[in-house]
C-alpha cells in the first residue's frame, strides 16, 4: 500500500513477517557496534533465549548487519530488516521469552536510541520514503480495542498477571 506525500516524500506500509508465537521489538540506534552490543545484551538477559536480530547499518557499505542464535528467526530478522530498510534500525525476533524479559538490558545499550514496538501481535512499520532513503514513521501494532473492560475482564486480567508471575 503507498500514499504519495508531499516535498517528494512516499509513505509505505511494511509487515513484519514472522510466526504468530514469536515477539518482536522494533528499535533505532546509531552505530555499527549495536549488533554485537544488543547479541551481549539478549544472551545476558534469559538462559537459553532464543533470537535473531538484523541491523539496517544507513552509511558505508550500508549492510544489514545480523547476529543471533536461531536460524530460523536470523533468517526472518535479516528479511524483515531488508523489506523495512530504515537506515540505523534494528529488529529482534524472540521465542519462548517475553519482550518485558529483555526491555530493560536493550534500552540499556548505548546506542539505542529509540524502540518502536515490542509485540507477538500483527505488526505494520509506516515507512516514509525520499531521495535520502527510508524512515519510520510509526507503528500499527495489533488490532483496534473492541470496548472498555469491565469488572470480569478486570478481574481476569490480575488472574492472568499472577498466573504467569508477573504479578505477586
Amino acid at each position: 500500500m503507498n500514499q504519495k506525500g508531499g516535498l517528494g516524500m512516499e509513505f509505505k506500509i511494511v509487515k513484519v513477517e514472522k510466526p504468530e508465537e514469536v515477539n518482536v521489538i522494533l528499535g533505532q540506534s546509531h552505530f555499527i557496534k549495536t549488533v554485537e552490543d544488543l547479541y551481549e545484551a539478549l544472551v545476558t538477559s534469559v538462559p537459553g533465549i532464543k533470537f535473531g536480530l538484523a541491523f539496517c547499518e544507513s552509511s558505508g557499505p550500508r549492510l544489514v548487519r545480523w547476529a543471533g542464535n536461531d536460524d530460523e528467526l536470523l533468517e526472518l530478522a535479516r528479511k524483515n530488516a531488508l523489506n523495512i530498510g530504515a537506515g540505523h534500525s534494528f529488529i529482534i525476533l524472540l521465542r519462548n521469552v517475553f519482550p518485558i524479559n529483555v526491555m530493560k538490558a536493550i534500552k540499556n545499550v548505548d546506542e539505542v536510541v529509540n524502540i518502536y514496538a515490542a509485540t507477538a501481535n500483527p505488526l505494520e512499520v509506516v515507512i516514509a520514503e525520499t531521495e535520502q532513503g527510508r524512515g519510520i514513521m510509526g507503528v500499527i501494532d495489533g488490532e483496534p480495542p473492541l470496548g472498555v473492560e469491565g469488572d470480569e475482564d478486570i478481574a481476569k486480567r490480575k488472574e492472568f498477571l499472577r498466573k504467569i508471575g508477573y504479578k505477586i
